[in-house]
């Protein structure tokens, strides 16, 4: 293959979609579990500064990146088959609706409604109330979003075995 905006598309999209599941594995393994040891006040105040701190350069193009390089791969792959071209555009519908929708429309509201608390003013029992609707309703989300980046990461690996192996 020679070095072209497709391969570096498809390249792309493979890094980026693996680099974001991996994100969102090691936080369903480690930090989801770590948080269910705190106490309701701080597992707030950890989540407030996690959602704050999240919003960097670096987040932001592994995970708009993903979506960016998955659609131009999917764009680019449209001429070369209809196998290739299939596996990639399920790869981008994938992170675009399962990633990156259930990001925007759930994670993030629910992080907006966290960010808005002034967390030092919570009796105890709003705390724990609140933090039972957030907590469940943030972690079901993002299950969806992990399986959905791994489904997307290894659908973009199984195009490049097929493009490599042809």
């Amino acid at each position: 293959m020679e070095l072209s905006i497709k391969v570096i598309s498809l390249y792309s999209a493979v890094i980026l979609a693996g680099l974001s599941a991996g994100f969102f594995l090691a936080w369903q393994v480690s930090v989801i579990p770590g948080n269910k040891q705190i106490p309701d006040i701080s597992y707030l105040q950890s989540m407030q500064s996690i959602n704050r701190a999240i919003l960097n350069p670096v987040f932001f193009v592994v995970f708009f990146g993903a979506m960016i390089a998955l659609g131009m791969a999917s764009y680019y792959e449209l001429d070369n088959g209809k196998l290739l071209f299939r596996i990639t555009l399920a790869a981008f519908i994938a992170y675009a609706i399962g990633t990156f929708g259930v990001t925007a429309f759930g994670n993030v509201p629910l992080n907006n409604e966290l960010d808005t608390l002034n967390i030092a003013e919570l009796s105890a029992q709003k705390a724990s109330t609140f933090r039972k609707h957030y907590e469940s309703n943030w972690n079901k989300l993002h299950v969806i979003r992990t399986g959905f980046s791994l489904v997307s990461f290894l659908l973009m690996t199984l195009v490049i075995f097929i493009e490599s192996n042809k």
